[in-house]
């Protein structure tokens, strides 16, 4: 990154965009606007938040590399051991004295930081290190810490690959321990007093620090590391705190104290702003809360459009906890439930028991609103204890329903699992990444054989389940009908959807600009779907990013979609869109451009 200095012009001609002019700018990018310093990171969080900055401190990976003498490596392995016991410990205290307003998810994920500190893999591999090579205990840990962090971050599911953090972060919670610091803001006496609330800058914020952190009025968080699906993004999302990440240096570039204005929608994060700006910024804080509160009154309201069409609005959760928080947000269910967060950050696979528990909580919470529970979405670069695997081409492997029907055990023992749960109320199963019919009738074999395994155990369970397949592969939009006989709905992953269509990686910076959810092809598949379930009178829902944009919504609308599933924290403001919004008037504009091949102008939208 530059690090060219401030300058000095005053002045600022447009405050919600960086002055990258020559395109969209990437994550990490800044510009210095007069004295002001504008930095674009992923807003993760609505909202405004202007306050003073708090600096997090951090116990970094670069630590001092020494080798010790043979004969002192036993006592040097004993120093890590007990290192990463006192951390295990502190992070048990932590989850025993949760306050009760903390954030729903803080318990599971202090858990799974609990169970990678330990993982065999971590201390025993360190452990080698000291002993075959002399290495300090520090530097063996941040070693072997290095080689988890790379296998995570070549993962090619998003969720997964962002837990490279949560190694970064136990890495860097037994560090604290080895070298005795407890300190997490860096000058918090200076900057928490009476007046401006404090915006926490940090490297990465783990959840035990964010819980940590509770007690004191922080306005928003921004960190350098970081996206949607980050542990920073889901405490702050349950928080209803703005948050931007992905900022690359926001901690080497703003001091405690200065003057920060975070915006969680764009993105962009100002440091010490003009006055004009500042109050430019106060402005829009009073607006969007003043919008909110409106929104607010909605949720209780149908989501009904102009012309008499009901619309579903379900939520999308990755942790049990989540399910009251789509409850709080008015959704009618729950209509996608990432079930990999239970086979994550530990050795051994999930038991049926522990998945029953996890399954059953979420339905008993929705009280019977159905509940969409995906089976296992894992790709083929990596095994579930974490190892790498060879994969020519993951995104094209042995992922998500592949994989399970090449463990079947593995599958056998989730289904039963998701079974058990239907005692409580509507359950969904749905399978991921279907391309061919022998798949889905596989899937209807294994759950069938779940359930005599349950008859033969005298375990209780319900014919109450749903089995629906998830569209994201062209070739299954394209060849819809058949999988329109023989599911019972339809949900359509846009995420992988427009990444196989346009043949697009958007995690790949290099191409990440021509990722594009309006692209006429994408759009069609989605027409043509929708309109086979219309036709074979099953419902089709979006779960991907676009059913949470409400930009998009009316052009969902005019696709004939009437259901969507998002995260709790969008669905009011889809709602709005929907509620002001004339199907039959859509559904001709939509279609006179899907029947021209045009890119649809949302804008021109009635």
């Amino acid at each position: 990154m530059n690090t060219a200095p401030r300058a000095t012009d005053e002045t600022v001609t447009n405050q919600s965009r960086p002055a990258n002019q020559g395109g969209r700018p990437g994550y990490g990018d800044y510009c210095p606007i007069g004295s002001m310093l504008c930095m674009q990171g992923q807003g993760v969080v609505k909202g405004y938040a202007i306050g003073r900055a708090a600096i997090m401190s951090a116990a970094s990976l670069e630590v001092d590399h020494y080798r010790i003498q043979e004969a002192d490596a036993d006592a040097e392995c004993q120093r890590l051991e007990q290192a990463i016991e006192q951390a295990v410990q502190d992070l048990q205290t932590l989850v025993d004295t949760l306050p009760a307003d903390a954030p729903r998810e803080m318990g599971p994920l202090l858990e799974v930081h609990r169970l990678l500190l330990q993982d065999p893999l971590l201390y025993q591999q360190a452990c080698c290190f000291i002993r075959e090579r002399q290495y300090n205990a520090e530097w063996a840990l941040t070693t072997q810490g290095q080689i988890l962090v790379e296998q995570f971050s070549s993962m090619e599911d998003e969720y997964l690959r962002e837990r490279s953090a949560d190694i970064r972060q136990v890495i860097e919670r037994v560090l604290r321990v080895l070298s005795g610091s407890t300190s997490l803001l860096t000058n918090i006496d200076t900057v928490d007093g009476p007046g401006d609330p404090l915006i926490v800058v940090a490297r990465d914020i783990s959840p035990a620090d964010m819980l940590r952190l509770k007690g004191a009025r922080f306005a928003a968080f921004l960190t350098d590391l970081g996206g949607p699906t980050s542990h920073t993004a889901i405490v702050a999302r349950s928080m209803n705190v703005p948050a931007v990440v992905g900022l690359g240096h926001v901690r080497s570039l703003v001091r405690d104290g200065d003057m920060l204005v975070a915006d969680g929608s764009s993105g962009v994060v100002l440091v010490n702003p003009s006055p004009q700006v500042l109050e430019e910024y106060r402005e829009r804080q009073r607006r969007y809360l003043s919008e909110r509160q409106e929104l607010a009154a909605l949720r209780d309201t149908p989501a009904i459009t102009l012309d008499g069409v009901s619309v579903k609005l379900e939520a999308n959760i990755e942790l049990p906890e989540e399910a009251q928080m789509a409850l709080d947000a008015g959704a009618e269910g729950i209509g996608l439930f990432r079930s990999e967060f239970l086979f994550m950050g530990r050795t051994d696979l999930p038991t049926e028991d522990e998945q029953f528990l996890a399954y059953s909580s979420v339905v008993k919470t929705m009280a019977g609103r159905p509940v969409t529970i995906r089976t296992l979405d894992i790709g083929a670069d990596k095994n579930l204890d974490g190892e790498a695997t060879v994969a020519t081409n993951p995104a094209l492997g042995l992922r998500a329903i592949r994989y399970c029907l090449a463990k079947p055990e593995l599958f056998s023992t989730q289904l039963r699992a998701l079974l058990r749960a239907t005692v409580f109320g509507h359950v969904r199963i749905l399978i991921p990444m279907i391309s061919h019919m022998h798949e889905v009738r596989a899937a209807y074999q294994a759950i069938e054989a779940a359930c005599r395994e349950l008859d033969a155990r005298g375990e209780a369970y319900t014919r109450n389940f749903s089995v629906g397949a998830m569209v994201e592969i062209p070739a299954m939009a394209i060849a819809i009908e058949p999988f329109v006989e023989a599911l019972d709905f339809l949900s359509i992953g846009t995420n992988d959807l427009i990444q196989y269509t346009l043949a697009i990686d958007r995690g790949d910076a290099d191409v990440s600009s021509l990722y594009d959810p309006m692209h006429p092809a994408v759009l069609r598949l989605i027409a043509h779907t929708i309109n086979a379930g219309e036709r074979g009178g099953i419902p089709v829902a979006v779960c991907g990013e676009m059913a949470g944009d409400s930009r998009v919504t009316r052009m969902l609308l005019g696709l004939g979609l009437k259901e969507f599933s998002m995260h709790p924290q969008q669905l009011l403001d889809v709602k709005k869109e929907i509620r002001q919004a004339h199907t039959n008037d859509l559904r001709v504009k939509v279609a006179t451009a899907l029947n021209r091949a045009e890119r649809i102008d949302l804008d021109a939208l009635p």
